[in-house]
């Protein structure tokens, strides 16, 4: 792989105009006064401090979204008009996109040219779709035995917790806020303590844009932050999306009071390549599917399972791929991948690849640290893995890819579903029949044919066994976001 050096920098590091909670359309610091450091992950320096927010932050947060669910002009305005506000929030995320991207390139590290491409116009475009939504969320009449009128109701949930992750600080924002906003809920959310900047200048584009004070709050912080969000009964669901570690605790806290939850975790996403195959495009899929966002993605293709007839040129050629990624300073548009987020990360996925090298997996490219500042890890291509390895089984949210030959479809379909997980999978082949079986067969939210990482806000994604509840996108999340109230009435 080749290095961008940092002088050869193109974009421009943003200004940051906002480190505060964001409370009942109020920007504060902490009750405490304490704060803490964002991190620039290609250096290794402070960028800012921002405001940590403790259980009274969060509690004064929730009583705002409260309010401005049960109170404010939030719960009367027509839902032609959250439209509408929705739309203005995408036009000022439009008119900011430069910004925003270089903000996710500051504080998460992803190249300039991937924020530019990918997320920010996916965030955009999903405050779009659900503002499209916003009047059009509807019941039915049903007819029931006797004289009566029965209809349904979609009503707004309530107060809406909401948790994301560091790896797409803005898209999961949008993910988060769109279907909730659209349903007529209201916000506190937490984002991740890695990558707090470009969500609080969403929240500012949302006040700038017209939401009305406590329809959303942000609050900053640990996890200690989004564990008190999830303790207090007057939030009536939590929206999270992180490991399914985190998870499980947040599902032990939700049911003291019977939350609902929506949960998008972890995958081992298996990829699928039979020897009938586009080969061209199945390696720049395979390439694209576990590199993308320096492998720190959900439903990264982690695990390539390859027809025997074709295995060994597909690795030659897939590793050769891999070592034309062009690591370095994130801000500059050549760069292809930047470093992981912190040293926790970091070090976690290092030991990975010691992991694989003691068990006898073949490290064919990469296994160890790039350059001597930043967290930036070499793309690493392992063959020769067995299916009970460390390196198979665990979801290691780095540039790690493990190749499995195989010899027929049913043998790939046992191996496929031999995780715990079931988020995501593809298949690459020109036979339309073995796509479909595959596509069938395969336990998985999301499975790709002959593509990977196509994502649209209209497309539902959510996971089966521990990948996660519910499901993100679509008309499908709204469901998270609404109660369904029953009507009868008697007619006699």
């Amino acid at each position: 792989m080749s290095t961008v050096s940092p002088d050869e920098a193109i974009a421009v590091a943003p200004t940051i105009r906002q480190t505060q909670l964001l409370i009942g359309g109020q920007w504060l610091d902490s009750v405490s006064g304490e704060t803490f450091a964002t991190i620039h992950p290609a250096t290794e320096e402070k960028i800012a401090d921002v405001a940590q927010a403790n259980a009274e932050d969060v509690d004064l947060a929730v009583k705002a979204a409260r309010k401005a669910f049960e109170s404010g002009p939030w719960p009367k305005m027509d839902a032609r008009d959250r439209g509408r506000l929705l739309n203005k929030l995408a036009d000022l995320m439009e008119d900011n996109a430069e910004e925003l991207a270089a903000l996710e390139t500051l504080d998460n590290g992803k190249p300039i040219g991937d924020a530019r491409a990918a997320d920010i116009p996916l965030a955009i475009d999903c405050f779009r779709y659900y503002a499209g939504w916003a009047d059009k969320i509807t019941g039915d009449t049903i007819p029931i035995r006797g004289d009566y009128f029965c209809y349904t109701r979609r009503e707004p949930l309530g107060v809406c917790g909401q948790i994301i992750p560091w790896n797409f600080p803005v898209l999961m924002a949008s993910w988060k806020w769109a279907p909730a906003l659209a349903a007529g809920c209201t916000i506190v959310m937490k984002p991740a303590e890695q990558t707090p900047l470009s969500c609080l200048r969403m929240a500012e584009l949302a006040l700038e844009a017209g939401f009305p004070p406590g329809v959303i709050n942000v609050v900053t912080g640990y996890g200690v932050t989004g564990a008190a969000i999830g303790k207090l009964p007057d939030v009536d669901k939590i929206a999270f999306t992180g490991s399914t570690e985190t998870a499980q605790l947040i599902m032990a806290d939700a049911a003291q009071t019977l939350k609902r939850t929506t949960l998008e975790l972890g995958g081992k996403s298996p990829n699928i390549v039979f020897a009938d195959c586009d080969i061209d495009a199945a390696i720049a899929g395979a390439e694209f599917g576990l590199f993308f966002n320096q492998g720190q993605c959900c439903c990264a293709g982690s695990r390539l399972f390859v027809e025997e007839s074709i295995h060994e040129e597909f690795v030659k050629r897939l590793v050769a791929r891999a070592q034309e990624r062009k690591l370095g300073n994130p801000f500059d548009p050549a760069t292809t991948q930047g470093p992981q987020i912190d040293a926790d990360q970091f070090n976690k996925i290092l030991d990975y690849i010691e992991r694989g090298k003691n068990a006898g997996a073949t490290c064919v490219t990469g296994g160890g640290r790039e350059g001597d500042q930043g967290f930036f890890v070499q793309p690493t291509v392992f063959d020769n893995v067995s299916d009970d390895m460390d390196i198979a089984t665990d979801e290691i949210f780095g540039p790690v890819l493990s190749i499995f030959p195989f010899r027929d479809i049913d043998e790939v379909i046992e191996r496929a579903n031999k995780t715990f997980y079931g988020l995501a999978a593809a298949v690459w082949t020109k036979d339309v029949s073995k796509a479909h079986r595959i596509a069938a067969a395969v336990r998985a939210g999301t499975v790709w044919i002959n593509c990977y990482d196509v994502f649209d806000a209209a497309a539902p994604f959510g996971g089966f066994k521990m990948s996660g509840t519910g499901r993100e996108l679509g008309e499908a999340a709204l469901a998270n976001y609404t109660e369904l109230k029953t009507v009868t009435m008697n007619l006699g």
